[in-house]
């Protein structure tokens, strides 16, 4: 049976959890081409509340883990910059961005997309932004926002900054037309709208998915006002100045993963039922590249 500890790791950390393959070799525990420093470092950006996403990204760790025969060491980031400086610090060697996330760190740490989720099909799934209203709100379009609160869920996020940053200005709003209000996740931008602390909230179709499972959300009370194009679900990456011999591996492992293996993780991003992961490389997400160029983004703005 795998080994779980709890550990500390500074502010920059929400949760660390180390994960031990069973049957693990000398050659893990000295560090191998495919077990660099004798554990690999994983990183998950806070897409969901840390309580139901840190179990869930376990066991996908737990199952790379005995795939690899290397201790993974499971790290949920306080905030998405946070990830993206870690992996450019070299404190990760793998990790889950949001697309946009995975922009600025393949600028920063040259991070390469490796999988993402699939679905019953076998293909890439997607999820898709959207801003929402009470459903008695007399807000029937974006350019009615005027003058009006919007929580946003965190800088940096695709569908939680700026995809609706770029939505307001494509109507003809200026940044200062709106009061933007940054909730500090995706769940927290929800629970603003819900308790009626804004006007407006950004509420992606993978917090819907989840919030409305958990009977934490009557979306009936609601009405959605936008939504975006589909946008490619979140990749794994492995940090770029790691050996030819190490993203092979990893590369294999995770495509190699059964269903079920990445099935509860894969619920959290709204893709059920579940499939493989599948390959995926940087012209996956070039459209979220076009973005922050579009809205002249940089490594500030994460």
């Amino acid at each position: 049976m795998s080994v779980r500890r709890l550990a500390l790791a500074g502010p920059l950390l929400v949760a660390v959890l180390a994960l031990t393959a069973c049957g693990g070799g000398e050659s893990s525990a000295s560090g191998s081409a495919t077990c660099p420093g004798g554990k690999i470092r994983f990183g998950v950006e806070p897409f969901e509340d840390p309580a139901r996403l840190t179990p869930a990204a376990e066991v996908l760790a737990d199952a790379l883990s005995k795939k690899m025969d290397c201790p993974v060491e499971l790290t949920v980031t306080e905030d998405y910059s946070a990830e993206v400086l870690a992996m450019e610090n070299r404190k990760l060697d793998i990790g889950i961005f949001g697309p946009l996330g995975y922009v600025f760190a393949e600028k920063r740490a040259h991070a390469e997309a490796v999988a993402s989720f699939g679905d019953a099909h076998g293909k890439l799934s997607s999820y898709t932004a959207g801003i929402w209203v009470p459903k008695d709100s007399t807000v029937t379009s974006l350019d009615q926002l005027k003058g009006r609160t919007l929580a946003l869920g965190s800088p940096g996020s695709t569908s939680g900054d700026a995809l609706p940053r770029k939505a307001l200005l494509d109507v003809g709003l200026a940044e200062a037309d709106v009061k933007i209000n940054y909730a500090g996740g995706h769940p927290e931008a929800l629970l603003a709208l819900k308790n009626g602390a804004v006007d407006a909230a950004e509420i992606n179709s993978q917090q819907l998915a989840s919030a409305t499972e958990a009977g934490t959300f009557d979306r009936k009370q609601f009405r959605r006002v936008w939504f975006s194009a589909p946008i490619p679900n979140d990749p794994i990456t492995v940090r770029g100045d790691h050996s030819p011999e190490f993203k092979k591996a990893l590369r294999e492992a995770l495509l190699e993963l059964p269903p079920a293996q990445v099935a509860e993780i894969g619920a959290l991003l709204d893709v059920s039922p579940p499939g493989p992961l599948v390959k995926v490389d940087k012209s996956t997400y070039q459209p979220l590249f076009d973005l922050a160029e579009t809205l002249k983004l940089t490594e500030k703005d994460v």
